[in-house]
């Protein structure tokens, strides 16, 4: 087999007026795998990405129903964290070394994940034809399978996210943030620490406030939820280690990390894989679960012409996603019985809704709608996943929990209007992929 190429931008819908997909409802997600959370690596090798990759995978399949041999794709997110790789002076631990097949790239199966390593250690996978890398997240790799699927290019495909937790420094303190000096541009930005929460999303939250005449304590509804609706999703970190409540005096109490983003308004960094098992939807029909079909997937690549991202393109940006999602699927935003936009941030949740026009609001009306009944139980669901900020930074909840949600199989998070067609993605307001999910075709 050739080596595993990058998603070609061709396969991404990144344009508006592309009309209604091509490949619409012919595409269905049927299994889910998880493996077990911790919070950072202990470096025993059965608690590596490499082994619970391994471990989620076949969940995956016996989920599906689907024995390994009949699997003919996979699409991986070779980028497993957004932290520190394994150190080079770091030698590969020796059971880890013993017990698996290494590829050229050290990091594989600790610290970054390939489609090269997993066949490698998967013996099983016999008749895999077809791999792809999706950079960045699992919203990558869903609409990445979603359109081979549907181009033909695999027909039952296996889809895989892994992130990793080293311990020490972590996120936007590695690579050049970590560095004693600010070369080039980042001279402008790195010295007061701009990145992440730390400073370009309170920013823009702020910005927001100002010109809606809105407030950070409006967000406690919201992040309250979040919190709760996480503890109902037993594969998530939050269930599984620290099932602590959170109340709005604790949200409201807790420090700043940069004003006005507090602690909680910031994933955890944890460790866990995730995978999923895509077909079309007349192979689905045979599969263990029931199919949850994709209408459409939509893709953002928005160039930010300003030093700092300002409040005008986050918004644009957001207005488009939306456009592109309903045109694709032929669908309104009417039609959407929930949604579960990403949150790894909350404080830019707002923006993704908003843009899709949920529950009929308007720019600047978000925090206006976390103020009534959003719970999983009313009429507006409002990120019933409970997303990064409710079971750990993984950008995966959202995806799984629109599966399950649609095949009734979503426990005590199950909303109680009917889950029809759901929304999901991300990552960032200007960079990320997006999935329309509906429970028919």
């Amino acid at each position: 087999m050739a080596p595993t190429q990058n998603v070609p931008n061709s396969m991404y819908r990144s344009t508006e007026g592309l009309g209604v997909w091509e490949h619409r409802g012919k595409v269905a997600a049927v299994g889910i795998g998880h493996s077990p959370t911790a919070r950072r690596w202990d470096e025993r090798v059965e608690t590596s990405i490499g082994s619970w990759a391994i471990l989620a995978l076949r969940n995956a399949m016996e989920d599906a129903g689907v024995s390994p041999d009949q699997v003919d794709g996979m699409v991986v997110v070779p980028a497993a964290t957004t932290g520190d790789q394994w150190s080079p002076t770091n030698s590969i631990p020796e059971d880890f070394a013993s017990t698996y097949q290494l590829t050229d790239n050290l990091n594989d199966g600790i610290s970054s994940m390939s489609a090269e390593w997993l066949l490698k250690n998967m013996p099983e996978l016999t008749n895999v034809n077809f791999t792809m890398h999706a950079n960045g997240c699992m919203s990558n790799a869903v609409v990445t399978a979603a359109q081979a699927v549907g181009d033909g290019l695999t027909n039952t495909c296996l889809v895989l996210k892994t992130w990793n937790n080293l311990s020490g420094r972590y996120g936007h303190e590695a690579g050049s943030n970590s560095l004693d000096t600010a070369p080039g541009n980042a001279q402008w930005s790195n010295p007061w620490g701009w990145g992440a929460a730390a400073i370009t999303f309170a920013y823009l939250f702020d910005q927001y406030c100002r010109k809606y005449g809105k407030n950070h304590d409006m967000m406690a509804p919201f992040v309250v939820n979040e919190k709760k609706n996480g503890l109902f999703f037993p594969e998530g970190f939050w269930a599984q280690h620290r099932p602590e409540a959170l109340s709005v005096e604790d949200y409201l109490a807790a420090r700043w990390i940069a004003k006005p983003a507090n602690l909680f308004d910031c994933d955890l960094p944890i460790q866990i894989a995730v995978a999923y098992l895509f077909t079309t939807s007349e192979r689905a029909k045979d599969m263990k679960q029931k199919p949850v079909y994709i209408l459409n997937h939509a893709s953002d690549r928005t160039n930010v012409k300003s030093s700092v991202q300002t409040l005008q393109e986050c918004e644009d940006a957001t207005d488009s996603v939306g456009r592109k999602l309903y045109e694709g699927a032929g669908i309104t935003a009417k039609d959407l019985s929930f949604e579960n936009m990403y949150d790894g941030y909350t404080i830019f949740h707002q923006f993704h809704i908003e843009g899709l026009g949920y529950a009929g609001i308007e720019r600047g009306e978000a925090l206006d709608l976390y103020q009534t009944d959003i719970t999983n139980e009313g009429p507006n669901p409002v990120s019933p996943s409970g997303g990064n900020a409710g079971s750990g930074r993984t950008r995966t909840w959202m995806h799984t929990d629109c599966i399950q949600q649609i095949q009734g199989r979503a426990g005590a998070r199950q909303i109680r209007k009917p889950a029809e067609i759901g929304v999901s993605g991300g990552p960032t307001t200007t960079g990320g992929n997006f999935t329309v999910w509906s429970s028919t075709p």
